[in-house]
């Protein structure tokens, strides 16, 4: 009897051990997280279904120290990394945190761009997996997070639309997204990360 129940212990921790191991809860990166000369480089690029090409570049961001702290380079201004990590308080924020597969919320965003036109994202965001994604900056264990919803603006525009953005916690942010909104498909994606080792 002490046989069989030893070896059915043994089944039992092997058993544990050989299954698979949820990722723990990702929280929102801090201060902490970054150090001076990490940078990231994405390709975009954005095209009609009639095949005019609407953007087609490169987005470096870098992080720097300013005098008040750190900071990240986003195009030619520097904003201070504290807003940058600063919890959104909102009941419909972009990042719902702490992620974790299975986790559906609402997004709403209200936005003006440079000629004045105002607008309204509205959607449901779902953390659809967490799994290894490869990219052209390499693989990076990384949530699926799946928007679907709505665009307005100002201008009387209107139409659905599908984010897909792949978020990997190891570089912080996003490594891919993917948008269909009405007539328009864009994709975003990390080219280059580094840190100083």
């Amino acid at each position: 009897m002490k046989t069989q129940l030893i070896a059915l212990l043994s089944l039992i921790i092997l058993g544990a051990c050989a299954s698979p191991k949820k990722p723990d809860l990702t929280q929102q990166p801090t201060l902490a997280d970054y150090q001076v000369g990490e940078k990231w480089v994405w390709k975009y690029r954005g095209v009609t279904t009639e095949g005019e090409v609407r953007s087609d570049g490169t987005d470096t961001r870098m992080i720097v120290q300013m005098n008040e702290g750190l900071g990240m380079t986003v195009g030619n201004d520097t904003i201070p990394l504290a807003d940058i990590v600063k919890p959104d308080v909102s009941e419909t924020p972009k990042y719902d945190w702490p992620l974790e597969v299975g986790k559906t919320w609402r997004y709403e965003n209200n936005w003006t761009s440079q000629d004045g036109t105002t607008g309204t994202q509205n959607q449901i965001a779902e953390v659809l997996s967490y799994q290894e994604e490869t990219v052209e900056a390499g693989t990076f264990m990384a949530y699926t997070i799946k928007y679907s919803g709505n665009t307005t603006n100002s201008r009387g525009y209107n139409a659905d639309e599908e984010e897909i953005w792949l978020y990997a916690p190891a570089v912080k942010t996003f490594i891919k997204l993917t948008q269909s909104q009405g007539d328009f498909n864009y994709v975003e994606e990390l080219i280059e990360y580094s840190k100083p080792e």
